[in-house]
């Protein structure tokens, strides 16, 4: 039991969120079904979602858990506890989401009051995707069990409230599979005059100062390459808190670093130590105070590479093989691909078995995700086996013949196998599996290793034909490259089949080509049919910046790779030859500008258009979903100067709570699609968003990271090197200044917002400001947007995407897979 001390209390409005819970521990228990085979197929539309963002795709789990349990009231388990509070921090939901690799029940508990001036009804909405039951003054009021996977349902509630304290309860469960949308929210629509009133167990202003401390808290820069990892507060606390840092990867990653500190009373700062020491890549802190009990916790999100240790790439390709090898051996995250870059580089022994034996638990229970471990695993195992020692190497191979390749075979897991990069990986596990272990049976199809591997190959070749066709379908994404490239490299190192071979080089090839094209100095800038938080606000240590570095010497590593050790590998060992010429296209610096036009995935749905000078550069999606809800598509994207950070995109965010689970989420994908035209140096994009979705768009704009800023009005101006920019909107920029985006977010509010982007080259932003302040957008009749560009003239984007400026009509319907270089005079 907690010693209630005091209460934080809020006001409530008709209409509004009850925000502020006391919250139980999440629950977890196993939900394992009977082995089944799953129908399907690889879906390269799976994102393009037809209903809001919900993703149709059922597993067999899902299937029996819903007839256990949809519809029926939830199956209540436990009691409330209270462990923690629950601040909202602009959210309306109180929000668990997360990612879970095997499908696991989950449950948990929550209260609060409200405190009525007068009895009185109210009616409530709630709304979840699970179950949930709610709880008034100790009667049940209602329940609602859509457990509808991802997909929220909302029902409404007729409550009775007392004059005076009221006390709510909240059972919410559900089935998580992967990606888990675990939240509820209670809307206060009618009823008396109310607050929310939450105990806690310490002084009075005490948890209120704390919540502002967690609502202002951001980190001194939005990058660390050096000094200390520093978080500043807007106003220092009234009393001593502990302070417990979680440091976590990505979902995918297997690591975790706890460190705790005391915040003294009067202090606005807390140093969490140098970044040196720090583990790379983008890294989430889950930064908890607790002041005599009361516990409430937020997360920052910041990127931390080690540029000074690693210093400029070696000039010869051969040492940047080497090196590649020894950065990701002595410096990666411990798993299957560190093995492998060690085994590939004669670190073979205890350590690097060690490494292996911590990953196969993943693969042998067939988390998802387990096929990008088992990629590195089988090529390991085949090449360098006898470095491996004979305990290890035989779990090696259980582990292979016990896996399931594909849904198919019969299973209870939640491995994703309907996505383009997931769908080669499975197959290429197959393929070369069955072939190391010709004679062995494989336990899930029943197959000995010599079928097992044909039904691969037919698998692969099918794929590579799609491939061929269509190219991506998670169209120019930063993360799934490296994932593309794991599988084509693999079997470009280990096919069996000389033809599957040489197309597997030519696609590693062709992809380098589309990275080189929509890089700038090296960094993919570009539209992005799939991209998270943590790789959008992150740039040096993106696995892209270690391709860059290690094919063209211009780029740096992070701690987590996926494709890096197995390019590497490839090159040195088995002839593949990345043109030398596509250093130039990388890390233009041609004095013409390149106007890059192609197209991806099946039947080309995403035109995708891009620019680039040695100052800056651009790229958009044509025509793409206008208006429609959105996943994780980043519709625009642009750098300036030649500092990675240096980079701006715009998108309208699929949730308010930033570095969270949502897919899209606050910075990656868009809750609304816009309308987005670009030619040359200039865009337009238009959204119109849904009542029930965040009302305002904003863009990603870190102050530290350029050379000179203004912002005033409804005009912001960016400045890196010789690189500018120019962000008009049709309603102010708000500046935000703290948060976990402070300095590096202008939010443009309202549900029809308007963002004109012009980049240039330039050298003062004032020059910039006196010639393009006054674009504007005029809208014909039929719905052309046609704006008056100084170097350009008149620009006319048409309703059907295409665009007419300067003599020439752009037809995103004509754009190719194969693509169209033009080569333009700077203006």
């Amino acid at each position: 039991m907690i010693d209630i001390k005091s209460h934080m209390k809020r006001a409530l409005k008709p209409g509004e969120a009850i925000r502020y819970w006391q919250l139980g521990a999440i629950a977890e228990e196993r939900f394992d079904v009977p082995d089944t085979p799953m129908k399907g197929e690889m879906d390269p539309f799976f994102f393009l979602t037809k209903h809001k963002n919900f993703i149709p795709h059922e597993y067999p789990c899902r299937t029996i858990f819903a007839e256990r349990y949809r519809g029926q009231r939830p199956d209540v388990r436990g009691a409330f506890d209270a462990a923690r509070w629950w601040l909202p921090f602009g959210s309306p939901r109180l929000d668990l989401s997360g990612f879970w690799f095997r499908p696991t029940r989950l449950a948990t508990w929550a209260r609060t009051f409200v405190h009525a001036e007068e009895a009185g009804a109210a009616k409530v909405r709630l709304g979840t995707c699970g179950g949930a039951v709610l709880w008034l003054n100790g009667t049940e009021a209602g329940w609602m069990a859509p457990y509808s996977r991802n997909l929220e349902v909302k029902s409404e509630y007729d409550l009775p409230l007392v004059a005076g304290m009221n006390e709510i309860i909240i059972f919410f469960d559900d089935l998580a599979e992967r990606d888990a949308r675990y939240f509820f929210q209670l809307d206060y629509l009618s009823g008396p005059a109310a607050s929310v009133v939450v105990p806690v167990p310490c002084a009075n202003g005490v948890a209120e100062s704390i919540e502002a401390a967690l609502d202002s808290m951001h980190f001194d820069r939005t990058a660390y390459f050096d000094g200390d990892i520093t978080l500043f507060f807007a106003k220092p606390l009234p009393v001593d808190v502990g302070v417990n840092v979680a440091v976590e990867g990505d979902f995918m990653s297997t690591e975790r670093f706890d460190l705790d500190f005391v915040l003294r009373a009067g202090d606005a700062r807390l140093t969490l130590g140098p970044s040196g020491k720090a583990p790379a890549d983008f890294r989430h802190f889950r930064i908890s105070l607790d002041a005599g009990g009361f516990v409430a916790a937020r997360s920052l999100g910041v990127e931390i590479c080690h540029t000074g240790r690693q210093g400029a790439a070696p000039a010869a390709l051969a040492d940047r093989i080497a090196e590649a090898l020894d950065e990701i051996s002595e410096f990666s995250e411990r798993d299957t691909v560190r093995a492998f870059a060690r085994l590939a580089s004669g670190r073979a022994g205890a350590d690097t078995d060690a490494m292996i034996e911590e990953i196969l638990p993943s693969i042998e229970d067939c988390h998802d995700c387990a096929d990008f471990s088992i990629v590195p695993l089988i090529w390991a195992r085949t090449v360098w086996g006898a470095d491996i020692n004979e305990q290890t190497r035989g779990r090696i191979d259980q582990a292979i013949l016990n896996y399931r390749y594909w849904m198919d075979e019969p299973g209870n897991d939640v491995q994703w196998y309907f996505s383009e990069n997931h769908a080669l990986l499975f197959h290429t596990s197959a393929y070369l599996a069955g072939h190391l272990l010709a004679g062995s049976t494989f336990a899930r199809s029943g197959r000995k290793g010599e079928e097992q591997s044909k039904v691969g190959a037919t698998r692969v070749r099918a794929w590579l034909d799609h491939f061929e066709a269509w190219e991506m379908a998670e169209f120019n994404s930063a993360p799934y490259f490296p994932i593309d490239l794991k599988g084509l490299t693999a079997l470009a190192a280990l096919s069996p089949d000389a033809d599957i071979a040489e197309r597997a080089r030519n696609g590693i090839v062709r992809l380098c080509e589309i990275i080189a094209r929509s890089a700038h100095h090296g960094m993919v800038t570009a539209a992005q049919g799939r991209s998270y938080e943590h790789t959008l606000c992150a740039g040096r240590s993106l696995e892209l910046s270690g391709v860059a570095r290690l094919l063209w010497g211009k780029g740096w590593y992070g701690r987590r790779v996926h494709a890096l050790p197995q390019l590497a590998v490839c090159l040195r060992d088995h002839g593949l030859i990345v043109p030398a010429t596509l250093q130039m296209v990388a890390c233009h610096q041609a004095d013409q500008n390149q106007e890059w036009r192609f197209a991806q995935g099946e039947n080309s749905f995403a035109a995708l258009y891009h620019y680039k000078s040695r100052d800056f550069a651009m790229g958009s999606a044509a025509h793409y979903r206008w208006n429609e809800w959105g996943y994780q598509e980043t519709v625009l994207h642009l750098r300036l100067g030649e500092r990675p950070e240096a980079t701006i995109w715009i998108n309208h965010p699929g949730e308010t709570i930033q570095f969270g689970y949502g897919r899209p989420s606050y910075w990656g994908g868009c809750g609304t699609l816009p309308r987005a035209h670009q030619y040359r140096g200039l865009a337009v994009l238009d959204f119109s968003t849904f009542d029930e979705q965040p009302d305002f768009t904003h863009a990603w704009f870190p102050v530290a990271e350029f050379d000179e800023t203004i912002v005033n009005g409804n005009l912001a101006l960016a400045r890196g090197g010789q690189g500018a920019v120019l962000l008009h909107g049709n309603a102010e920029l708000v500046a935000i200044k703290d948060g976990p985006s402070a300095n590096a977010e202008l939010r443009q509010y309202g549900r029809k917002t308007r963002w004109i982007v012009r980049v240039c080259a330039a050298s003062d932003l004032k020059m910039v400001e006196a010639r393009f302040a006054g674009l504007a957008v005029s809208e014909g009749t039929d719905g052309t947007l046609v704006i008056e560009d100084p170097d350009y003239g008149i620009v006319k984007f048409h309703r059907d995407g295409s665009t007419e400026a300067e003599g020439r009509t752009i037809l995103p319907k004509d754009f190719t897979i194969a693509g169209e270089v033009i080569m333009l005079a700077a203006k």
